[in-house]
């Protein structure tokens, strides 16, 4: 079997013959290589029966690459191995011993809406309010529960509080249900193999005996129970190869345990670990920029990334003056890529949370450049968004019936489509709008609630209004009760929300609805360049490990953001985030950027945070700095006087409106200027309203 293509590490890896080994594979180098081509030599040189291997791998993407793979190597005989995921083995081992775990044959898998369903009949047969024990997070508490190998009896000795009691108690329900249902959920696949090797050590005996040769990839992404599941079955013959990379364990919050892959030597002391340091993908100043960052984690084994490629261009680091800067600068850079001649589809921007898409998709479509978003919806386009919106737009216009209809349950109130129906029934038959029909139920009450906020929406401003609503709908409440990944996104995605209210508010003065939906409606309803494939990309850092791009912009460098404020109080989860920015570094091939702002509005604050400390952990010698902080146009404190006071009845100047008179107090003023303009409302203190 010809292995000239290697290197000599790769080689080492694929040649080395039966009993554990760890192979340490940097970004870049080749694993999915050295897995497959090891997978043929096996079968080619060392003549194992392809029937008794098992290659796992994360997702049905990759099991499915590296089966074609095998194929051009092997041909049929590639087919005979096991290579699937996780999951796919477990439901493989337990379709093989149905009848020993107490199902029958035609055992059902339950989704994860099925599984949300079953809770939410527990929880209204225990008259539990949803609102207060939010199905989707015991949901994730029992499958949390679960992937630690938890079942109800265990999880009862961590049961310490009331809430817990409840999770507890919907725990031991949830079980019977689905067992008497003859059906398993997602989490029993990896769960249940484990409980059956326990409970016949014969059948588990069959099974390390087929499978003596296990490679598995992506180790350091590996929870509890599918750590266990694989030293169970490489116990007798210690066949098995995993591949992986500690410093690009970056999934912790999934209950992905790094210590798996640190602790390899210790589980199996025979160990060969082979490390492969050999980068094919990126310029030697990237890797060294890689290489300084996660030195600094004391959790890692060593490795040193290295290249045969040029050194290419320093690093370049640029620190704008706020977040609308950092967006135009990296705009700017991008224009210059793109007229010397890069593909667009060659470029990337990345962050660290989803919420800071918003400001270069805003960016993008002013200037006309194509982008996409990845792993999220645009911005305008995400569904908290748009709830958000539609209430704007139904305070503004009751009469908005497309508005009414996508928000009059959301949050949850009962509101069904069978009352939804009736209402639109008795709406055309008076004539009139969704809203003017309203006159009983829990639809009145909906009612209300918009009349009340509507007629507090009066003297206040955008971005408290946008609060009242968060506050008042229960649309925040949700989210928080949710404590989910999931609900904690779409949380950071609304608070962003103010963000735009507030530039709108600090850079007009005047506090119109109107105005404002008119103004977000244009960017919203821009064209998103859905069918051109060659865009700019714009990710989270989470969504961008495995891929990898010519030019890659990493922007948000800073303390409070990246590494996030969340983390900053455990030191392992800082070298988590510390991991994520070496993920992020060696994704680029060509060109790295590194920008942050000096101050920055995130979830409607202003910000003045200090560099991300990964900026400092790099040396000089490889970073082309620029730390000017060049003013924005303008600054918008400037635009306010924190000190000015006003009375009703005082006399205005407005540099638009001209004279006017105040007429009602608030967190803004109400002034009634001459016709045609009638009565505006001005943010207090702005600048553009001088005291006569």
């Amino acid at each position: 079997m010809d292995l000239s293509t290697l290197n000599d590490k790769q080689k080492e890896a694929v040649e080395w013959p039966d009993g554990p080994i760890l192979v340490l594979a940097g970004a870049g180098s080749g694993k999915t290589r050295v897995l497959t081509t090891k997978l043929a030599y096996l079968v080619n040189e060392e003549g194992v029966n392809p029937y008794n291997i098992l290659a796992i791998t994360f997702t049905n993407k990759a099991a499915k690459e590296m089966k074609e793979r095998a194929f051009k190597m092997l041909g049929s005989d590639a087919y005979k191995m096991q290579i699937s995921t996780f999951h796919s083995l477990g439901l493989l081992l337990i379709r093989e011993n149905y009848d020993k775990l107490g199902f029958d044959k035609n055992f059902t898998i339950l989704d994860s809406d099925d599984s949300l369903t079953i809770i939410k009949k527990i929880l209204k047969d225990m008259n539990l309010d949803p609102k207060v024990y939010n199905p989707r997070a015991i949901r994730n508490k029992i499958s949390s529960a679960k992937n630690e190998l938890m079942d109800s009896n265990y999880y009862s000795r961590f049961a310490n509080s009331e809430y817990e009691e409840i999770v507890l108690s919907v725990f031991r329900k949830y079980e019977q249900k689905v067992l008497k249902n003859n059906s398993m959920d997602f989490d029993d696949l990896l769960l249940l193999p484990i409980k059956l090797f326990k409970k016949y050590p014969d059948v588990l005996e069959k099974y390390q005996d087929r499978f003596k040769y296990i490679l598995v990839d992506e180790y350091q992404d590996t929870n509890e129970a599918q750590y266990i599941l694989i030293k169970m079955l490489s116990k007798k013959y210690k066949n098995i190869c995993v591949v992986g990379d500690l410093d690009q364990s970056i999934y912790g919050f999934r209950g992905a345990n790094f210590r798996n892959i640190l602790n390899f030597e210790k589980d199996y002391p025979d160990a060969k670990v082979i490390p492969l340091e050999e980068n094919y993908r990126s310029t030697g100043n990237i890797l060294n920029v890689a290489n300084d960052i996660i030195k600094h984690n004391k959790q890692r084994k060593e490795k040193n990334l290295w290249t045969k490629n040029d050194n290419g261009p320093k690093i370049r680091y640029h620190r704008a003056y706020d977040e609308k800067d950092e967006a135009n600068y990296v705009m700017e850079e991008i224009k210059k890529l793109i007229i010397s001649g890069e593909p667009k589809s060659s470029i990337a921007v990345l962050y660290r949370t989803n919420a800071q898409s918003r400001n270069m998709e805003e960016t993008l479509l002013r200037e006309n450049i194509p982008y996409k978003v990845v792993g999220s919806f645009y911005f305008y386009n995400r569904k908290e968004i748009k709830d958000l919106i539609s209430y704007l737009k139904l305070i503004y216009n009751s009469n908005d019936d497309v508005s009414l209809m996508r928000i009059i349950n959301v949050p949850k109130r009962q509101i069904g489509p069978k009352t939804i129906e009736n209402l639109a029934t008795k709406a055309l038959d008076k004539g009139v709008s969704l809203y003017e029909a309203i006159d009983s139920g829990k639809e009145l009450e909906f009612k209300k609630l918009i009349e009340r906020i509507k007629k507090e929406s009066e003297n206040i401003s955008l971005t408290e209004l946008v609060e009242l609503i968060l506050t008042e709908t229960g649309m925040r409440k949700e989210l928080e009760s949710s404590k989910t990944l999931e609900a904690e996104v779409r949380l950071e995605n609304l608070e962003e929300f103010k963000s735009i209210t507030k530039n709108f508010e600090e850079n007009n003065g005047v506090i119109s609805l109107e105005e404002f939906l008119l103004e977000i409606s244009l960017v919203s309803d821009m064209e998103e360049h859905k069918n051109n494939n060659d865009v700019v990309t714009l990710m989270t850092i989470h969504s961008a490990k495995g891929l990898e791009f010519d030019h890659v912009f990493i922007i948000g460098l800073e303390e409070g953001l990246f590494p996030h404020s969340n983390c900053l109080d455990s030191p392992d989860e800082i070298e988590e985030e510390r991991r994520l920015c070496y993920v992020a570094v060696t994704r680029a091939k060509k060109t790295l950027m590194l920008v942050n702002a000096a101050r920055r509005m995130l979830y409607g604050n202003t910000n003045c945070n200090p560099p991300s400390r990964f900026i400092a952990e790099i040396s000089d010698e490889y970073l082309e700095k620029d730390e000017k902080e060049e003013k924005a146009h303008f600054n918008k404190e400037e635009m306010i006087d924190k000190t000015a006071e006003y009375s009703v009845g005082d006399h205005v100047i407005h540099d638009t409106y001209g004279e006017g008179v105040v007429v009602a107090l608030g967190s803004v003023l109400s002034i009634a200027f001459s016709h045609p303009y009638g009565i505006k409302k001005i943010m207090k203190g702005h600048k553009s309203i001088r005291k006569v």
